[in-house]
């Protein structure tokens, strides 16, 4: 094996870039693997060759015969001049991977028909249980069928291009003299590019995907973006919100949807009907997260598919009627009749239905859906057929004639409420009785279906009841040191003020300087959040979500909690406790 040593790396070439990364300043690794001719998973490879470049320097080379896996057939001993005994004592590509992975760290790689070597290359990797790489990879055959006409070159094979283009290495079958000429092939075609507008590596990407023309010209519209963290919203000509999106860089991400990366059909067609981005700078990625969620909700942006009509969704209303019963409802009205209890949101109508189910296997509560007076008429409708059963106590009927009276439909309407709110025991002891009583029967199918109404409740019970400290706090501030994440600010506390499940306000405050001022300031201008009111969840249950998802990372440290705040804490017998007790704790929400 050999390794040059790396030379010292002339200052590329000044260029005017507002979106991307400069060509004079990317590193290249220019890789030619040589191989037994097989499938990229048969371990074929006999030798590698990589040259890395960068602003027209070479700063290292890397060449070493490999070991095959598969034997070398006599047409590629003839054509490579690698024989078997070339390789007998040459190490296998278990032990080549590492170092070659080492010295193409950090570049993007560059090779002629570049999904031949790029596979065998991931095929070794997964051989020798190695991860696979990574790299942006540029194909200098790609590049040149855009810029060499067959007036110019029968073909684009690298022998061609390397005599038709000067290269001062021969390509001859040999891994490091083919990867020098491809270096020279690759400057030479550079070189062509100069009148085309491409001076960054995401503009040579973007030419050698031949991009259509109408999304290439739509780049302009990320120029003067901030290079910053926080959302950007897309817009047309009559000002409507056409997509929301979030981003560590505003400008590069946004620059992104002009080129070859981006290939949903949504984004190309959005991309074609916006004229103007707006950005908005954030100090952290919670506010940045939280106003993309509130932008979402507030212009329902046509092209976003997540997080649109965050209160359209599916919810178990509990009604606040004289005699309560369980609804869907598609909305949480904050102006609702006092008394309701909701649950939710559910990710479909059948799942709620399936929570409702459960619901009305552990309680006798009443299902029908027409309006039962107060006192209920001694002349009404006689029992329904779940009355005859023992599966509803019968309100409508009255005490006079053998029906539940107010107070006692008030203790099962109580056990209801205690079921979503804080001890899942009667819904879960239910649940499993019925479950047993239809497996001792052999009816496997249906005792699933039972086992699914009593998870679809537990599931958005236990989220609920992780979610209510945080939505019915007044108020509390928590501090995290600012994580090591790209883009962000490192050092310091990063400071959220939170109000009713909602983001009050955020700030930093600075390495070593004492947080308690910013605290202080953060309380004294926080956004004021009125109170959801009793039974309502937080009118905006995302932004709830990213909150407490934020506020259960490690390192997080509650600084102030309103002392009329509900207890920092799960109920014992909660929906958590359930599902752990049921089995389905383990599985994803």
């Amino acid at each position: 094996m050999r390794s040059s040593s790396p030379a010292s790396p002339a200052p590329g070439q000044a260029s005017f870039d507002d979106l991307g990364r400069p060509l004079a300043g990317v590193t290249f690794v220019v890789l030619d693997l040589e191989t037994t001719g097989g499938a990229p998973a048969d371990g074929g490879i006999t030798e590698v060759g990589a040259v890395k470049v960068r602003g027209g320097e070479v700063l290292g080379e890397f060449q070493t015969l490999v070991r095959p896996d598969s034997p070398i057939p006599p047409a590629v001993q003839v054509l490579t001049g690698i024989t078997p005994a070339m390789v007998a004592s040459a190490p296998p590509a278990a032990a080549v991977l590492p170092a070659l992975l080492e010295f193409a760290r950090g570049a993007v790689l560059v090779a002629h028909n570049a999904r031949y070597d790029t596979a065998f290359l991931a095929g070794a990797c997964r051989r020798a249980g190695l991860e696979e790489p990574r790299h942006e990879v540029v194909d200098t055959l790609a590049l040149a069928r855009r810029l060499v006409g067959r007036d110019e070159a029968r073909d684009h094979k690298l022998g061609t291009l390397a005599r038709l283009l000067g290269a001062g290495t021969a390509p001859d079958h040999r891994a490091l003299h083919d990867a020098r000429a491809t270096v020279d092939v690759l400057h030479a075609l550079l070189g062509r590019l100069g009148n085309r507008g491409v001076r960054t590596l995401e503009d040579l990407k973007d030419f050698t995907a031949a991009t259509p023309p109408a999304r290439r010209a739509k780049k302009h519209l990320a120029l003067g973006l901030p290079s910053a963290p926080g959302v950007y919203l897309f817009r047309d000509g009559r000002g409507r919100v056409l997509y929301v999106g979030t981003s560590v860089d505003v400008r590069r991400r946004v620059a992104q949807y002009f080129t070859a990366s981006e290939t949903r059909a949504r984004m190309t067609e959005m991309v074609g009907a916006a004229v103007e981005v707006v950005p908005v700078v954030c100090a952290t990625p919670l506010e940045a997260r939280v106003r993309e969620l509130r932008l979402i909700a507030e212009h329902d942006p046509p092209y976003n598919r997540r997080s649109r009509d965050p209160e359209r969704a599916t919810w178990v209303k509990l009604t606040a009627d004289a005699w309560p019963r369980l609804s869907l409802v598609k909305q949480v009205r904050a102006d609702a009749d006092a008394g309701a209890e909701y649950l939710g949101p559910f990710r479909s109508a059948r799942t709620a239905e399936l929570a409702v189910a459960a619901l009305h296997d552990a309680h006798p509560l009443r299902r029908c859906t027409r309006r039962i007076p107060r006192v209920p008429r001694a002349d009404g409708p006689g029992a329904c057929v779940l009355a005859e059963l023992g599966r509803c106590g019968a309100p409508c009927l009255g005490p006079g004639r053998g029906g539940q009276d107010a107070a006692s439909y008030a203790l099962v309407v109580e056990q209801v409420r205690a079921s979503l709110r804080e001890d899942a025991g009667a819904a879960l002891e239910a649940g499993r009785q019925r479950m047993r009583a239809l497996a001792e029967r052999e009816r496997y199918e249906e005792a699933a279906q039972a086992r699914d109404r009593l998870d679809a409740l537990l599931r958005t019970a236990e989220r609920a009841q992780r979610r209510r400290p945080v939505a019915e706090a007044p108020e509390l501030v928590a501090a995290r040191r600012c994580a090591p994440e790209p883009g962000w600010p490192h050092g310091g506390w990063e400071l959220v003020l939170v109000r009713h499940g909602r983001l009050a306000g955020t700030t930093l405050s600075p390495r070593g300087a004492d947080p308690v001022p910013h605290v202080e300031a953060l309380r004294a201008t926080g956004e004021v959040v009125p109170p959801p009111g009793p039974g309502r969840p937080g009118l905006l249950v995302e932004e709830t979500d990213a909150l407490l998802t934020w506020l259960e990372q490690p390192g997080v440290r509650l600084v102030s909690l309103d002392p009329g705040a509900p207890p920092w804490a799960l109920p014992v017998r909660g929906a958590g406790w359930a599902r752990h007790r049921l089995g389905t704790a383990g599985t994803a929400p």
